[in-house]
């Protein structure tokens, strides 16, 4: 999927910034990524408080291989139902902004330090 076609996946939600990143796309709401696209599958972000929604929903959490070592993103793929349905989509799409907002209130951005 484009960003023209993100865009319009995610309207029924919020307008959203789609940025070219990790191959794919970031997807940005009030200035929080609150979703990926990689490899051509949507991933919403999650959190230790809406895991358990993630894994009853049956949805995988984005993953890659490096030498030795796998590593999980917090990241999962959105539902099928979210693709098809504007309500489902919208609900789905509050919680990976909930989870994005308070990993940010976690890691508040630094100041950028001056050149000397």
């Amino acid at each position: 999927m484009d960003a023209d076609g993100l865009r319009d996946l995610f309207a029924p939600f919020a307008p959203v910034l789609v940025r070219a990143m990790f191959g794919g796309h970031g997807i940005y709401a009030d200035g929080l990524c609150f979703a990926v696209q990689v490899k051509g599958e949507v991933f919403l972000k999650g959190d230790g408080e809406t895991q358990a929604a993630f894994e009853t929903a049956g949805c995988a959490r984005w993953f890659y291989e490096s030498p030795g070592k796998t590593t999980h993103m917090p990241y999962w793929r959105m539902p099928a139902s979210a693709f098809d349905d504007a309500d489902d989509l919208v609900r789905w799409c509050r919680l990976a902004c909930a989870a994005a907002l308070r990993r940010a209130s976690k890691n508040p951005k630094k100041p950028a330090r001056r050149a000397q």
